[in-house]
């Protein structure tokens, strides 16, 4: 069974239609890509599936339970996380006090001590500034915040929007080995990617979406190699 299931999906913005009838689903322990230029509704997507938009129609189905109308805050304590694009870190918040944020679910202390223990041991950087206010931080930084913030909570599945975003090819390369962590650890993830030749690198199965319609799926290697995909996404 998928753990995520995206079915007939339609949002509009007003008069305008952003995701025209997108179908699409997630297994348990993949890492997929959903790549496409700027405006394809990517974005969309992601927060229609966490309750941050409503749909005028279709459904998001998560472990088997419809979560269409669930309110964003109800769908993280199901186990579902989400790294927004630009970060989004509480700026006037310190390191320390955004990562306890990320952890507002875990009622359990030893369970939150050992997920910031973890956290701190991949990005050594963060417990370096842990006291240091989050707006501070380099562009990078801020970017482990988020997804260190989202791993907080324990998820199920991470859904990440442009980590890769503005960053230096070293600290792409270093965003990307924890994504490939997580993903060794269980955590399901939905990447959507701009950097789409690292973004199928990782991951197993990919989507295409233009204008609102997904026009192509398959493995991730075999979409590597095809030359409708080279030419649009990955600049060859």
């Amino acid at each position: 069974m998928a753990m995520l299931e995206v079915k007939d999906l339609q949002v509009y913005y007003g008069l305008i239609q952003a995701i025209k009838g997108v179908s699409f689903e997630v297994n348990q322990g993949e890492v997929i890509a959903l790549i496409g230029a700027n405006g394809a509704g990517k974005t969309t997507i992601l927060h229609t599936i966490t309750g941050l938009i409503q749909p005028k129609s279709g459904s998001v189905i998560f472990e088997g339970t419809d979560i269409t109308k669930v309110p964003g805050h109800k769908i993280v304590s199901m186990g579902m996380a989400h790294v927004p694009e630009g970060r989004r870190v509480f700026a006037n918040l310190s390191v320390y006090q955004n990562l306890k944020m990320g952890a507002y679910i875990q009622k359990d202390k030893k369970v939150i001590g050992e997920t910031l223990e973890m956290i701190y041991k991949h990005f050594p950087r963060l417990e370096e500034r842990k006291n240091q206010l989050a707006g501070t931080l380099s562009g990078g930084e801020q970017q482990m915040l988020a997804m260190g913030r989202a791993l907080m909570s324990s998820p199920k599945m991470i859904l990440m929007d442009e980590p890769s975003m503005g960053l230096s090819p070293l600290l792409v390369k270093e965003v990307f080995s924890i994504i490939e962590y997580c993903h060794e650890s269980g955590i399901t993830i939905l990447l959507v990617e701009q950097n789409a030749k690292m973004a199928l690198g990782i991951a197993d199965r990919a989507y295409v979406l233009e204008t609102g319609n997904i026009t192509m799926s398959g493995k991730a290697a075999e979409m590597l190699e095809n030359e409708d995909v080279k030419k649009a996404y990955l600049g060859v």
